[in-house]
């Protein structure tokens, strides 16, 4: 029976990813701020649940340490994490660091001492991390959110290659728009003025759905089971129907010509 460590967990795309995996016969530990509020993963057979805030390095270390000696673990799941959104110059410099040690420093506090704990007790491990469709391509209003995301696929195609001799794998999935609590519990908005035309334009997209298709949280669950059962030697897995469109329409058409397609979509 494998193992899978899972941050974030306490609900949307962590939690059914936890229910997923358990479904299929994997013991799960799932990590979340408040284990003591969840009333649905505790109630499951092999899923042992463990208190994680990613920006608090010593509940890491501390975490990890009981997570490993409940025995053999064999994928990490980096899911924690939240957006924040709107003009770049509307945000302060405390959230710009509160987004970077949440959605990068964190991961890579968490990664750490898995890398030593699989290299020197393994000799295997897998990494997924999600990441997001924005890392494929950059949307507006999510500039500092973008860059984390964008950040992690670079992190995990470097660490591939440190890696690969000892065999560690890093994966990401990159999702879309996912049918979750995310917007209410995991998204900071923070609004200019000066910006609010822009602003109104890409809300129309969302409202007439010409923009984003939301998938459902447990379809973005099973591309990442797929990610970490499939064996295959691949990096990134686009994950929901925008994000696959939207992957295959850069590589088609190139970089310079869908940033100007992009361009044209938001002219005001």
């Amino acid at each position: 029976m494998k193992t899978i460590f899972i941050t974030g967990a306490s609900g949307g795309l962590g939690k059914a990813a936890a229910k997923l995996f358990q479904s299929n016969g994997w013991k799960v530990i799932a990590t979340m701020r408040n284990p003591e509020k969840e009333t649905e993963l505790n109630t499951l057979e092999n899923v042992t649940l463990l208190a994680l805030d990613l920006t608090q390095p010593s509940q890491v270390q501390k975490t990890i340490k009981a997570a490993i000696e409940l025995g053999d673990i064999d994928v990490v799941l980096n899911n924690a994490g939240y957006g924040l959104t709107g003009p770049f110059e509307a945000y302060s410099a405390a959230q710009i660091d509160t987004q970077i040690d949440t959605n990068l420093t964190g991961v890579l506090r968490v990664a750490h001492p898995f890398v030593t704990y699989f290299r020197e007790s393994k000799k295997q491990g897998l990494f997924i991390t999600v990441t997001s469709a924005v890392a494929i391509a950059a949307s507006p209003f999510a500039s500092v959110y973008t860059a984390t995301k964008y950040a992690l696929e670079g992190w995990s195609e470097s660490m591939n290659y440190d890696l690969n001799s000892f065999g560690i794998k890093f994966k990401t999935v990159a999702p879309g728009g996912i049918k979750t609590n995310f917007g209410s519990t995991a998204l900071v908005l923070e609004q200019h003025s000066a910006y609010d035309a822009l602003w109104n334009k890409m809300m129309e997209g969302f409202q007439d759905g010409s923009l984003i298709h939301f998938s459902e949280p447990e379809e973005i669950a099973s591309v990442i089971y797929e990610a970490a059962t499939d064996e295959k030697d691949q990096q990134k897995y686009a994950a929901g129907k925008d994000a696959v469109a939207l992957s295959e329409k850069r590589e088609k058409i190139g970089f310079e010509a869908h940033r100007k397609e992009i361009t044209q979509i938001y002219k005001i």
